[in-house]
């Protein structure tokens, strides 16, 4: 994330593990509130996992809730990031500088029951009351039956997204999820899962992959020459994603569109990025018909001659 910081104004960079990965969650995040006719500024969210990661994911939840008309400081407060000590707040000693942006205040928790020196993750679960929980801790079980249970106890219809992969390192799988749940709760994962059976409904789960993102990033930015890449842009591709969800839209149990769909929403990422390019001038102003011609041009299909030995 340092290097991030030093070098996204000055150069045309993008870090798909920071920014791609905050950017998709943020997309699948507005498609579940949305299918529970919800706005994200109305949420609040707990992290497991406080690396550059999770609080590339937090800032740009932060940016789409002042989007939608929190101030900073609001937006901040509703955000939760737990690590292995606990929730991060004042006084926390060897925190790194993305992470100061994010702690909370002492006053902001003075009324919870914690144990320990810091409030641990079932603690927030009761004190915060989340409506939404991310893990991106990269550590396998995380989100226990106790977690889980707390959060429901408060919240009717928690969205749970364990991120971290390979899927053995899962916070949980979806199965538990929504066996704690009794299937009331929207789910997506880091790492590929097979639909659920559950009290004879099935569950599609949504994999959140930055493959939703990059592709129409890097589309964008060669055939608008693009000079550098914001958040806004990051914001609106977001907003593209979310927008495609089947969920959403009352189309379908998906959460997102399948992958097979990638192609096109890439063009209409690479679109929607680019058109907020040329506000920032950014890039040089195109014709929307100039814009979507040079999308084509510049997209790669994965189609290969057939060939054949003629000899040795």
């Amino acid at each position: 994330m340092p290097l991030l910081q030093r070098y996204k104004d000055r150069i045309c960079c993008f870090n798909d593990d920071i920014q791609g990965t905050a950017s998709v969650t943020v997309g699948t995040l507005l498609a579940a509130c949305r299918s529970k006719g919800a706005k994200l500024s109305e949420q609040r969210v707990a992290f497991v996992g406080a690396g550059s990661a999770g609080c590339g994911i937090a800032e740009q939840i932060i940016s789409q809730m002042i989007h939608e008309g929190l101030d900073a400081e609001q937006a901040r407060s509703q955000v939760f990031m737990v690590d292995r000590f606990g929730l991060l707040t004042q006084g926390m000693e060897d925190l790194r500088d993305f992470q100061q942006k994010l702690v909370q205040s002492n006053e902001a928790i003075a009324t919870w029951d914690i144990a320990g020196n810091f409030a641990s993750l079932v603690e927030v679960m009761h004190g915060a009351k989340p409506d939404i929980l991310i893990g991106v801790s990269g550590q396998a079980g995380l989100f226990t039956e106790k977690v889980i249970t707390a959060m429901k106890s408060h919240c009717q219809l928690p969205i749970i997204f364990p991120l971290s992969n390979p899927s053995r390192q899962v916070e949980a799988t979806p199965s538990q999820v929504i066996n704690w749940t009794q299937g009331e709760v929207i789910i997506a994962t880091g790492s590929p899962f097979e639909p659920i059976e559950y009290q004879g409904k099935t569950f599609p789960i949504a994999q959140c992959n930055n493959s939703y993102i990059f592709p129409g990033v890097g589309l964008a930015v060669v055939a608008a020459s693009i000079s550098r890449i914001t958040d806004e842009m990051l914001q609106v591709a977001s907003e593209t994603l979310a927008a495609a969800s089947p969920l959403a839209n009352n189309e379908s149990d998906e959460l997102l569109p399948p992958l097979t769909s990638i192609a096109q929403l890439s063009r209409d990422i690479a679109f929607a990025i680019a058109k907020v390019a040329f506000k920032q001038g950014l890039a040089l102003e195109l014709t929307d018909d100039e814009l979507l011609a040079k999308i084509e041009h510049n997209f790669w299909k994965p189609e290969y001659r057939q060939y054949r030995r003629t000899s040795l």
